[in-house]
């Protein structure tokens, strides 16, 4: 079993930047890739980005490319989304989730997530 926490979330201008954190316990992260994930009021959950095990490769959505960078620090078991130029449709729930595939890229697949944190609340104001 893995536990995830998110932190970071908040209230920001537009143009500004946060930084989310998912810090594991459990089990180590360097068996999973991670991923980032939202939900804004009324809409699906979509995908924001995800990185393998190692950090090596990464996989954004569109709309975040440029401005949101995901990152992982194993040895901290955490993980990491710094979001800059923050925009008010950025605004929703952020959820970092694991995944233990031991073969493929950082997918934006949600189902392949095998554990999911609780969520964060980001509100970028304008």
């Amino acid at each position: 079993q893995v536990q995830l926490v998110e932190s970071g979330g908040g209230l920001v201008q537009a143009g500004g930047s946060l930084r989310l954190s998912c810090a594991a316990s459990g089990r180590s992260l360097d068996n999973y890739a991670m991923g980032w994930f939202r939900q804004a009021p009324g809409k699906e959950r979509e995908f924001v980005a995800a990185i393998s095990r190692g950090g090596r490769s990464t996989n954004y959505v569109r709309a975040v490319k440029g401005r949101f960078t995901i990152s992982r620090d194993n040895a901290k078991n955490t993980a990491y989304l710094q979001m800059n130029n923050l925009a008010p449709e950025d605004t929703a729930v952020y959820y970092c989730a694991a995944d233990f595939r031991t073969s493929g890229g950082p997918t934006s697949i949600s189902s392949l997530y095998d554990y999911w944190g609780q969520g964060t609340q980001v509100t970028v104001s304008s």
